[in-house]
């Protein structure tokens, strides 16, 4: 049987801090204060540590305990596995938001950071100035392998009604909004007809092959025509506004963009359900103060 760590398996590991206190402090008394040890309990852990190595590690001259060769190659790896150790098993100090220079990971997609982060960045300069974030674009929704393995926080995205939520992650229902139709600035008016007739540009962060629209249409016996797919939203608007083409995003958005595009907003001419935008994490990533502080942040903005 393949045995992991032999040597470790024959050691006291409570010897090593004594062998460490030694080198350092060159004292058995010193050393031994330290470590809040009698100087004989000292010296007995200091002859288990010799009967291991095979080597006298410190031998007396004059007031001092000078190291061997071998403590001097053993002391640097050991002190580097205390050190490391010591700062993996202390208790993590508690989140403090204004002094925190926390690096939050976060999935995101055009709209969501369009939405989000102008009013979360004006917000924490005031109350987390030291915060910081990268925002990063991922292939796919909602970013389950990602989040399991760490290297997001949290992922921000839009959910169809009929989405299933993967059993690993939590799913918060942030905010909903409603779908409108922006076109050029010179057409007046939007019908089911006009809408059908005319050409579509689709938003698809995702590469979907149909999306919540597409879906409402089939059901109702119609489909559209899509000229142009782009993983963009914010290019979009400036494109429908030289162009015949008509493009249903979010009302949040596509109010804040109608001016400096010059495009012009229409309700939707057929039912959807609204978009719902969600805060996914993973439960298996374990309890963060910071990720929990930052969900009760974005909790804020919405209420």
């Amino acid at each position: 049987m393949n045995v992991m760590h032999p040597a470790l398996r024959k050691l006291d590991l409570n010897l090593l801090p004594v062998f460490d206190a030694v080198f350092r402090h060159r004292s058995v008394k010193r050393a031994a204060d330290e470590l809040f040890m009698s100087t004989s309990a000292l010296s007995h852990a200091l002859s288990r540590l010799r009967a291991f190595f095979n080597d006298p590690l410190f031998y007396r001259e004059g007031h001092n305990m000078c190291p061997s060769v071998y403590a001097c190659e053993l002391a640097p790896s050991i002190a580097s596995a205390l050190g490391a150790l010591n700062q993996q098993l202390s208790p993590r100090p508690a989140f403090d938001p204004s002094t925190s220079r926390h690096c939050f990971q976060i999935a995101i997609t055009d709209y969501t950071a369009f939405c989000i982060f102008p009013t979360l960045i004006s917000e924490l300069e005031r109350s987390a100035p030291g915060v910081r974030f990268e925002l990063r674009y991922l292939p796919h929704s909602p970013a389950l392998n990602e989040l399991l393995a760490g290297e997001v926080d949290l992922a921000l995205g839009f959910s169809a009604p009929d989405d299933v939520t993967p059993p690993e992650l939590d799913a918060i229902d942030w905010f909903e909004d409603e779908y409108v139709v922006i076109s050029h600035a010179r057409r007046t008016r939007m019908t089911l007809e006009d809408y059908l007739a005319a050409r579509h540009l689709v938003v698809t962060p995702w590469n979907e092959s149909q999306g919540i629209l597409d879906l409402q249409l089939e059901r109702m016996g119609y489909t559209r025509q899509v000229t142009l797919k782009t993983p963009s939203m914010l290019s979009a608007p400036f494109i429908v506004a030289q162009s015949d083409l008509l493009m249903a995003m979010p009302r949040f958005a596509a109010a804040r963009l109608a001016s400096a595009a010059g495009i012009t907003l229409f309700a939707l001419p057929f039912a959807v359900p609204p978009f719902e935008v969600k805060i996914y994490s993973h439960q298996r990533s374990g309890k963060s103060e910071a990720t929990d502080w930052l969900k009760r942040v974005l909790r804020s903005l919405i209420s």
